[in-house]
């Protein structure tokens, strides 16, 4: 299936700054290029059907913006945070400038210790490369897999991106009706761009909590320390993802405050489109029954894969934030949920996600 749009817009001269200071240490172009190559073939869409995918996908995102403001109360601007609709390739080139600004703070701490390779040199040029191909090589695996994503760190207010042949693979997968599929991909979606749109101060804080943990990465860390630690997790040795295991007791700390925003922006995603759905799509039991199926249905390699990249960890954010969410909004409405929204402090810890009414007593006392 061929891009329908946003790959080639060119970068901010921010964007090109990020990605030049990143690319001290990983060569974000060559990532993208292996990505590219590595990600599996795209179904087969002629021109007129994916040209109808592209307007349906915009239709559905445009369409869900006053569902989500309707059954959440969040308010979101219309002209911020624009749509895209893109294929594999633009997936993978999105997350490269993403990655570029996040990485910095780890560029910095790598490249200003003594004995790092000066930049320009040989060593610096080859192991660029070889960091920019292990970094392609995720991406291609995970281009495949992912439905549509909010990026909340590009320009001013952030974009959401709609993984069109993924749309259509996953629909021909499981055999529902296209048309519903993908106004329910775009609900969950679009309950994110609102999330971030409607609550401005919450890109910042995510990208603090980013910051300090990639500011906390051990420089001495060497591959075969990974390659050891990798074979330790697909044993199912210490448990967690690959990140988890390698983390420092600062790290954990700080995964734990990330892994609780996370879990609530996608519990909360998966309750607006479970809540709205049934007003909107017909088919929605069936689709969500196919969907959970097909997620607990991987392969033992696919399983494998996304243990160590902390894919599971990400299934059970959906399923625990969204206890959460339902557990609040049926204790104290969703007027009191959204107190969530007003600042850091009223956001939940991670064990406050496995026990509202923890959360509750300390909000609402």
């Amino acid at each position: 299936m061929t891009q329908s749009e946003g790959h080639g817009e060119g970068q901010s001269d921010g964007q090109a700054r990020d990605a030049a200071s990143s690319g001290q240490m990983i060569d974000w172009t060559f990532a993208a290029r292996v990505g590219s190559r590595t990600a599996p073939a795209p179904p087969v869409v002629d021109a007129a059907e994916a040209a109808a995918v592209v307007a349906e996908l915009r239709a559905g995102a445009a369409r869900s913006t006053d569902l989500v403001r309707g059954f959440t109360g969040l308010e979101a601007l219309d002209d911020r945070a624009p749509v895209l609709v893109v294929d594999r390739d633009g997936w993978i080139t999105a997350n490269t400038e993403s990655f570029a600004t996040l990485m910095d703070p780890v560029v910095a701490k790598l490249t200003d210790r003594r004995g790092a390779p000066r930049p320009g040199s040989l060593t610096h040029a080859v192991g660029s490369r070889v960091t920019g191909a292990e970094v392609g090589a995720v991406l291609g695996f995970l281009s495949s897999k992912v439905l549509g994503q909010f990026d909340p760190f590009h320009g001013p207010a952030g974009r959401l991106l709609l993984v069109a042949p993924n749309v259509v693979h996953i629909e021909r997968e499981l055999e529902v009706d296209p048309t519903d599929f993908r106004l329910w991909v775009c609900l969950h979606e679009e309950t994110h761009r609102v999330q971030f749109t409607a609550v401005p101060w919450m890109r910042d804080h995510l990208r603090s909590l980013i910051g300090e943990v990639t500011g906390t990465v051990d420089p001495q860390l060497v591959v075969g320390d990974v390659v050891k630690r990798a074979a330790e997790v697909a044993r199912g040795q210490g448990g967690g993802s690959l990140v988890e295991v390698l983390s420092s007791p600062e790290q954990r700390e700080l995964l734990e405050r990330v892994t609780a925003v996370m879990s609530l922006l996608e519990g909360h995603a998966d309750v607006v489109m479970d809540g709205v759905g049934p007003s909107v799509i017909p088919t929605v039991a069936e689709i969500r029954r196919k969907f959970t199926q097909r997620r607990g249905g991987a392969g033992s390699l696919d399983r494998l894969v996304r243990r160590l990249l902390g894919l599971e960890a990400k299934m059970a954010q959906y399923r625990d934030g969204a206890i959460f969410v339902r557990e609040v909004v049926e204790t104290v409405g969703m007027e009191g949920f959204n107190a969530v929204w007003e600042g850091p402090e009223h956001l939940p810890t991670k064990a406050e996600i496995h026990d509202p009414a923890a959360w509750v007593a300390r909000v609402h006392a």
